[in-house]
């Protein structure tokens, strides 16, 4: 077994790889301009401010509109930002949401800057210096608890951790009737687990139906459980289902855009009503006042309005340490109430009041949760479950160096391997028998089984070959990836031979070239998604384009087998591929992927298609 203080070393090291990557990417500078960073999506500009107000924690918040359409895709909802104008200082914050044109983002600062509704502002990806920094903190806080250390012997150990729980002979009373046998296995597994327990759960069995179940067993046990995710939507999408359940929950924080069923959870909405929100509502109110006031005095002003504006600026903030303290108070309350909290492991890290102890800590999306992370996560609680599935995409990391060090294998991949106490879910409910089955045989063994209602009922796979068509792969230039223009002609030949009502199909790519040229192709009713930001959804008929075309076998973002477990696994009644087989049919996936497809009598030529 590698020694603790090695392999927390290896990590710190990947972490600082990673942060020098993200400053390399998303550095403005001579080197990196402008309209350099505009090109690779890294930077949205200019933007027209709509709307500020004070918002989450008393931070400012600014809604904008964009002026023209432009590529948003690398914009996710809680990434790290920097608000800029033309030579002023730029403000760190975080984007709240960016949709099409519209967007919103929260500054970490006192106030919004003078220069806010100047020309010339913009936002730009920043390197996440907390999340680097919370990560750093809680990989040495590992040396410094018994508990943690104990809990990274074990997941870091040369042989596995039997802690499979003994048979307890409880009679289960399952509140859904409908969960099959291995769903009812993981959720016993979850309420009998005394340490770590996986629940491996790949595309479309249920793992959602199955945590809800097994946190409503937890609770009705006394427990107090806490729920974390790498991502917002995956941490909204249980708050959702536990809603539905009638269970009282707390939502904690970045939730400006939470799901409006979600919204009456979260802090905020809890407090909406109450007297704290209004006596809130009211020093924001007169803080509001004294801003406006101070900033009268601004730029150009004597020494007696320097005063003045001091003055009122101080007296704002006492009275926003006032509203942070009765917000601490009513929190505190609604804390002790839920029986359930969740958040992102950072929301949870800011919110958690240090050393308050939770009875199980679930983690979903696991496979896309980096080590360090979870480490922020796991002395929340004395008991642990992870769920996701390995097989998938693994977490996203900028630095090729930090992926060659492994920084991107995830907490799950690690537990995977060393703890006996694993659940496979496997009966799939969401696609066709057809579309199954090849993700079953190549990386599940064979052991993922369909629902009896998905038996095969016609045509449900089609691999469309442009081999010898001529449809070569393309550099977009100015930064964009690669495209095939050739590949979207052969989508709206499908479109029009199939009869498809492109209000149910999605279209996706691995490569975001392809994917901004399609959404200047296709009409708006289509979805068109990269693979990555496509997993976890799906979709009644998915259209996925390869893009690789060329004349020595690169197949590049190909080569990663999970991503392509993602694209083959979203659609529902019908999936189409496109490619070309001499391209991709030396590699042994892709080889064995398209016999698969002659074999189910699935393989056409585009010239079908004329």
């Amino acid at each position: 077994m590698e020694p603790i203080n090695s392999h927390i070393k290896h990590l710190l090291l990947c972490i600082d790889l990673e942060i020098k990557e993200q400053e390399k990417k998303y550095k403005l500078d001579q080197q990196h301009s402008l309209k350099s960073l505009k090109s690779e999506g890294i930077a949205l500009h200019p933007l027209r401010v709509v709307r500020k107000v004070f918002g989450y924690a008393d931070y400012p918040e600014i809604s904008f509109r964009l002026p023209f359409p432009t590529d948003v895709s690398n914009f996710k909802d809680g990434a790290a930002i920097e608000c800029f104008c033309e030579g002023e200082e730029p403000i760190k914050g975080i984007l709240i949401s960016v949709d099409g044109a519209k967007g919103e983002f929260r500054l970490f600062a006192p106030d919004f800057p003078d220069w806010m509704e100047d020309e010339g502002v913009g936002i730009k990806l920043s390197p996440d210096h907390r999340t680097n920094e919370v990560m750093k903190n809680a990989l040495n806080y590992i040396s410094e608890s018994a508990e943690s250390n104990f809990l990274f012997q074990k997941i870091h150990s040369d042989q596995k951790w039997e802690n499979i729980p003994q048979e307890s002979g409880n009679v289960y009373s399952f509140t859904n009737d409908n969960l099959n046998e291995s769903q009812k296995n993981a959720v016993k597994a979850i309420v009998e687990n005394e340490n770590i327990a996986v629940i491996h759960g790949p595309p479309g069995t249920g793992k959602t139906t199955t945590l809800l179940e097994g946190i409503l067993q937890l609770v009705a046990k006394g427990e107090k459980v806490v729920v974390s995710a790498p991502s917002n939507a995956a941490v909204d999408n249980i708050a959702r289902g536990l809603i539905a359940l009638q269970l009282n929950i707390l939502r904690v924080g970045n939730t400006t855009k939470v799901d409006e069923t979600v919204y009456p959870c979260t802090t905020e909405g809890k407090m909406s009503d109450s007297k704290q929100q209004k006596e809130i509502k009211k020093l924001k109110i007169r803080s509001e006042e004294l801003r406006k006031m101070a900033n009268q005095y601004k730029r150009n002003f004597g020494k007696d309005e320097r005063e003045q504006r001091n003055l009122l600026l101080k007296e704002v903030k006492n009275i926003r340490k006032e509203i942070k303290d009765l917000r601490n108070y009513y929190e505190r309350l609604l804390f002790d109430q839920a029986k359930v909290i969740l958040g992102t492991p950072i929301g949870l890290h800011d919110f958690v009041s240090k050393g308050y102890q939770f009875d199980t800590l679930i983690i979903d999306e696991a496979g896309q949760c980096i080590e360090p992370l979870a480490w922020v996560l796991f002395p929340l609680a004395n008991k642990w479950v992870l769920a996701g599935d390995h097989l998938q995409l693994p977490p996203m990391v900028l630095s090729a160096e930090a992926v060659k060090l492994g920084f991107n294998r995830s907490i799950l991949e690690y537990c995977f391997v060393n703890t006996s106490n694993v659940h496979f879910l496997n009966i799939q409910y969401r696609m066709r028998k057809a579309i199954a089955d090849f993700s079953s045989n190549y990386f599940y063994k064979g052991e993922l089984k369909t629902s009896e209602n998905l038996k095969n009922t016609g045509v449900h796979i089609s691999f469309f070959d442009t081999a010898g068509a001529g449809f070569e792969e393309e550099n977009g230039g100015n930064g964009m990836s690669l495209m095939n223009q050739g590949e979207l002609d052969v989508v709206q030949k499908i479109i029009d031979s199939e009869k498809l009502d492109t209000k149910n199909i999605a279209f996706i790519s691995p490569y975001s070239g392809q994917v901004a040229l399609a959404k200047l192709t296709f009409s708006k009713d289509l979805l068109v998604s990269t693979i990555d930001s496509f997993q976890g959804q799906e979709k009644q008929i998915v259209i996925l384009s390869l893009v690789r075309s060329n004349d020595e076998s690169k197949i590049g973002f190909l080569s990663d087998y999970r991503r392509m477990n993602v694209a083959l696994t979203r659609a529902k009644e019908q999936l189409f591929v496109i490619g070309d087989s001499s391209t991709i049919g030396n590699d042994p996936f892709y080889s064995y992927f398209l016999e698969y497809m002659e074999k189910n009598e699935a393989y056409r030529s585009v010239w079908e298609l004329e």
